[in-house]
């Protein structure tokens, strides 16, 4: 277990190295909400904390044998960077399917990257394994003291930075960050709430938590790549009974919807774990009256894959919508449902106009417009005009 003074002495350590990121006011998503924006630290999320901690406090033979790490990607760079720094090797196993961008930072970093088959969990395996074999140091991305004091200083932080803070929010995947966040907060200012929030793919933090005991969860896909953890560790569990007032799961849908709102909003980027938070707010799974600093913990995205989740994101609050209409198929009659889109002033993205399919009879034709709306309320009333004028609509 970490205590205070550990999390004291690496934030000493850190000076020069790890950014005292920004935390910011979030006005237009909510009244009470503070943005801790750790998309902006150095490599791109909070990682690099408690990693160049552990490092720092390997011993000179440990050094010389080198680290092994294993992650999805950000503890990944933040191992790299910090071993490079020092001169010292590292070898990180990274998920097959981590995002290539991830994989090739930390390749840039100075890693050697051996990419596992399977989840987190396997990365973790083959790790240890390398470890025994090679005799590199086990870095941890989680169930180590020196990494969890690191990531503590976040805490810290937001103390120094928000005076009337009144609950703080974390994104929990093994749960290394929320364990020192919430062992600074509550020996300094115990009265502070402090939630986890996980993906509800991947929860199995959250159920432990209810259980009373770790439990691991089915494999799920999650665009929370960052938390994608499925068996929590030992250590941070044990500190989260201890020091966490509550857990909570967003659905994929919320974080996307998330992940488009502090783009707007914040003109801010964040990766599917660090929007979490966000998430939880946004979608009211915690107590929105309170004075809440939400973690936004990583911006490392995949751009292949954002523009996706940007469109589920807008789909899932209403301002994209797709909708598939029967029409008999003779001259005009696609110009009548247009005149209604028009006259409800909805952008029309593309138009799909289908013959000779299994949904159409002879003589009909099955269109599908891809729609830009306001919010879901013009999406509705949209859709109530097409009813009105006799159309069958179906959603996609």
């Amino acid at each position: 277990m970490i205590n205070l003074e550990m999390i004291q002495e690496a934030q000493k350590l850190l000076e020069g190295v790890a950014r005292k990121t920004p935390l910011e006011k979030a006005p237009t998503i909510g009244d009470h909400i503070w943005i801790k924006a750790e998309n902006l630290q150095l490599t791109g999320a909070f990682k690099i904390r408690g990693a160049f901690n552990k490092i720092a406090h390997l011993t000179k033979e440990e050094a010389a044998h080198g680290v092994i790490a294993c992650s999805a990607g950000n503890h990944a760079q933040g191992i790299a960077y910090s071993a490079t720094q020092q001169g010292i090797k590292s070898v990180i196993c990274m998920p097959a399917d981590a995002p290539l961008m991830k994989v090739q930072a930390t390749k840039n970093y100075g890693a050697e990257v051996v990419l596992v088959p399977g989840v987190y969990d396997d990365a973790q395996a083959e790790a240890e394994r390398l470890s025994k074999e090679k005799g590199y140091t086990f870095a941890h991305p989680f169930e180590d003291p020196y990494v969890m004091a690191g990531q503590g200083t976040i805490g810290l932080e937001i103390l120094d930075q928000l005076d009337e803070v009144e609950q703080v929010v974390v994104p929990v995947g093994g749960g290394g960050l929320i364990s020192g966040v919430a062992t600074a907060i509550k020996s300094l200012k115990p009265s502070v709430k402090v939630i986890g929030v996980q993906s509800e793919n991947v929860p199995a933090m959250v159920e432990s938590f209810k259980k009373g005991s770790r439990v691991t969860s089915p494999n799920k896909g999650t665009i929370a790549d960052g938390i994608h953890v499925l068996t929590p560790g030992q250590e941070t569990f044990k500190c989260i009974q201890k020091n966490v007032d509550e857990m909570v799961t967003v659905n994929e849908d919320e974080i996307a919807a998330a992940i488009v709102r502090l783009m707007e909003d914040q003109k801010t980027v964040a990766e599917g774990a660090g929007a979490t938070t966000v998430a939880a707010y946004l979608f009211k799974k915690i107590d929105t009256s309170l004075n809440t600093v939400c973690v936004v913990s990583g911006g490392n995205v995949d751009i292949n894959q954002l523009q996706r989740t940007i469109n589920r994101g807008l789909h899932y609050v209403g301002r994209q919508l797709i909708i598939s209409i029967k029409l008999p198929d003779a001259s005009g009659n696609l110009l009548k449902v247009l005149q209604i889109m028009a006259d409800n002033k909805v952008n029309i993205l593309d138009i799909e106009h289908h013959r000779g399919t299994t949904e159409t009879e002879v003589q009909t034709a099955m269109v599908t417009f891809s729609l830009e709306t306001i919010d879901g309320e013009h999406a509705h009333k949209l859709l109530d005009a097409l009813d009105a004028a006799g159309y069958s609509v179906k959603i996609k």
